[in-house]
């Protein structure tokens, strides 16, 4: 049930939840004309929130906020255990004739380059499917093995943890085996957004983090020239958009994710 209401609840909370429910909250209050006049502050709360979560520089300020806590490390060590977390794969279903990477997929491109440059002796695959949450026929553990194994890294280097259906699980579920495994040290793989939660949740369960982010929204080039915009740039900035409310949407699942697995005690 924990699962069904953590991915539900927080809907109602993000930019376009809100309004739709300001908007239906509206709708039932004006149904005599009457009141249209004193309930103009619902209307003016639905045109903030949209220009707020759908202008350039809020979304990006969040971002940040939470991608350049982890910066990547220029030193890395090698023959590693390499964790690397489900989110950026869909399964191979007609038309897709072969696994597909999503937004997050740089994820995987990541973990085969750590290969590649010697930092991973093997690579831990993490991620279950949800019952109730699309169709998939494979695990994202399974999804991001074959990519990996398209990619060059051996089949014998990888270990499949494909029960988790959210992060919290990922780090216990994952737990287990790196405890089989006798390990104590870790390189985890994940989004930059996602790093504070990942990271919290792996020392929790009493390992040696080693961050490797990836999936960066925000550059340095983009941070300082979003601050430095010219008169088109600005203009084009401030209109709302529905990219920018999804980035929005994104950063505050985090921030959300954050606060409600601290408050069970998780963190």
């Amino acid at each position: 049930m924990f699962v069904f209401l953590s991915k539900f609840l927080p809907l109602w909370f993000y930019p376009l939840g809100l309004i739709w429910m300001l908007l239906i909250a509206y709708l039932l209050l004006t149904r005599k004309h009457t009141q249209g006049r004193k309930l103009r502050w619902i209307i003016i709360l639905v045109v903030v929130i949209i220009f707020v979560g759908g202008n350039r520089w809020v979304p990006a300020i969040l971002a940040k906020s939470l991608e350049w806590r982890y910066l990547p490390s220029e030193n890395l060590p090698k023959d590693s255990m390499v964790v690397l977390l489900g989110g950026g794969t869909e399964s191979q279903q007609y038309p897709r004739q072969m696994t597909e990477t999503n937004g997050a997929g740089d994820r995987v491109l990541y973990a085969a380059k750590l290969y590649q440059s010697g930092n991973a002796r093997q690579i831990l695959l993490s991620g279950g499917n949800i019952e109730w949450s699309g169709s998939r026929t494979t695990t994202p553990a399974q999804d991001m093995a074959q990519l990996l194994l398209m990619l060059g890294v051996p089949e014998n280097t990888l270990v499949l943890q494909d029960q988790s259906r959210n992060t919290a699980e990922d780090a216990l579920y994952s737990a287990e085996i790196l405890r089989e495994l006798d390990i104590e040290e870790i390189i985890l793989v994940t989004s930059a957004s996602h790093m504070i939660r990942s990271v919290a949740l792996f020392e929790k369960q009493g390992f040696k983090v080693i961050p490797a982010p990836a999936d960066y929204s925000i550059t340095y080039d983009q941070w300082y020239s979003l601050w430095k915009p010219s008169v088109p740039e600005l203009l084009v900035g401030l209109v709302p958009n529905a990219g920018n409310l999804s980035d929005l949407t994104y950063v505050l699942k985090e921030y959300f994710g954050f606060a409600v697995y601290r408050l069970r005690g998780w963190l």
